[in-house]
């Protein structure tokens, strides 16, 4: 089964719902939503910041080495 078809069938469940479930099931569906899309963040450990500070300093000594963002495409 795709997503797509899933997808269809969960919203056809949630059109199904008596007025008065909505407000249960809401919670559920933003913990869903929104868990899902929570990106993790960690702290660097010593060898990424090792990494970024060689490249800092890279970019010290020679800043025209380096593209900048808005002309990457």
């Amino acid at each position: 089964m795709t997503a797509a078809i899933l997808r269809k069938e969960i919203h056809s469940i949630i059109d199904a719902i008596p007025d008065q479930s909505l407000p249960a099931i809401k919670p559920l569906l933003t913990h869903l939503a929104y868990d899902y899309w929570k990106p993790v963040v960690e702290a660097a450990n010593p060898e990424e910041i090792a990494m970024i500070d060689e490249g800092m300093e890279e970019y010290r000594k020679n800043p025209k080495s380096f593209i900048p963002l808005d002309r990457v495409k």
